[in-house]
């Protein structure tokens, strides 16, 4: 049994002080005012916070691996733990635009590491192929393939896994969308140039969100809300963003705020290759990607992906786009946890997943803990 005494608590909503969370095994046993008897508590530093395990529900790579290259769980399973070790506890890994036979395999692996308790691996995005060929970033053309029956039979078909698909609502019908919600699949839009129009009728069929918005999507104008002005619009739906300075601009991230709210907006890290290795450049497809000034870009140099964590996004997110410390942390946990309804996680409560992840005053990571096993921590033990 683990006892954690934080100085501050957040619980996935709110803060509180001077609180006791007790760990047993991989669940949280209880979170209160006093360790119980004769337990060994670990006092963390006080000014640190203690909150739930960050989610990221877009991460492509990571450890000098996309997920593109490897699709194995040995594959998965270093990816995650790369960003475990910043603090994100559960992520899903990311394919970007794959083709038939690496979709199958994705979801094959996933599902294997899903049972074999792959720690961090939450289920799995498939982001493209299905998506505009006008709005399709460093996804390669050649790549983008229209929807056909056999990938929404293969999507919808029964298994005990969250799957999330990007796609655009301009290059795939509204019945096709509703099979895919109806079934259980997670649908978002993204890499798409459909109308505000189009988009409400792609969001009546089942789009329950949009992948890293503001970019690679319409945009906004006074006559053509395009699916930004959609994103913005349609209270319900969920949004992530890639809060590093580069993708979007901090007032626009604090535009997005203003209208999703906390309970609607989360942060995505569209991690690379990059994220925990000392590697500055990888292979996306047959392309080389390249890292400088924290940029990752193509030969061209357009934007390819990020080099952040969402403990980078969190900061970046308060720092400078003036999000409140309790949302900028629900964005983090709370909310995404919610989009994919992963009941178990994203809170620090009685009965949930003991990923927990301890910051400092000045938003770094100091400590990790997942299912309850300590990866990263500072603090001191008594008796």
């Amino acid at each position: 049994m683990i006892t954690l005494a934080a100085p501050r608590l957040f619980d996935g909503v709110t803060f509180s002080r001077d609180r006791i969370v007790v760990i047993d095994a991989d669940r949280i046993k209880a979170v209160a005012d006093r360790a119980p008897v004769d337990a060994r508590v670990e006092e963390l530093p006080s000014d640190s916070i203690l909150c739930p395990g960050f989610i990221d529900l877009q991460v492509n790579g990571g450890a000098g691996i996309m997920l593109n290259n490897a699709i194995t769980v040995r594959g998965m399973a270093a990816i995650a733990s790369a960003h475990a070790q910043n603090g994100t506890t559960t992520i899903l890994p990311t394919l970007i635009s794959g083709s038939r036979s690496q979709m199958r395999e994705a979801i094959s692996v996933t599902e294997a590491a899903v049972a074999q308790a792959v720690p961090g691996i939450g289920g799995l995005h498939l982001e493209g192929p299905f998506i505009s060929t006008t709005r399709s970033g460093v996804h390669p053309l050649e790549a983008i393939l229209p929807m056909e029956d056999a990938d929404v039979a293969l999507f919808a078909a029964p298994r005990a896994l969250k799957l999330m698909v990007t796609l655009a609502p301009d290059a795939v019908s509204p019945s096709r969308i509703a099979l895919l919600s109806q079934s259980g699949v997670i649908v978002f839009a993204g890499h798409t140039d459909a109308s505000y129009e189009r988009l409400q009728d792609a969001l009546r069929a089942g789009i329950s969100g949009f992948t890293h918005i503001f970019n690679a999507m319409s945009q906004l104008g006074s006559r053509s809300p395009g699916t930004i002005g959609a994103a913005l619009v349609h209270r319900n739906a969920y949004a992530g963003i890639i809060a590093d300075g580069h993708h979007v601009h901090p007032a626009v991230v604090n535009t997005a705020y203003a209208a999703k709210g906390a309970a609607r907006l989360f942060f995505v890290s569209d991690a690379m290759a990059t994220v925990g290795s000392v590697t500055n450049s990888f292979m996306l497809n047959s392309e080389p990607i390249r890292l400088k000034n924290g940029r990752l870009t193509a030969e061209g140099g357009a934007l390819a992906g990020a080099h952040l964590t969402v403990a980078e996004a969190v900061r970046n997110a308060v720092r400078s786009a003036g999000i409140p410390l309790a949302d900028a942390l629900r964005m983090a946990t709370t909310t995404p946890a919610a989009c994919v309804g992963m009941t178990d996680r994203g809170r620090i409560a009685a009965g949930c997943r003991a990923d927990i992840v301890a910051i400092d005053g000045s938003l770094r990571v100091i400590g990790v803990w997942q299912n309850g096993n300590k990866l990263l921590g500072a603090g001191s033990n008594y008796d």
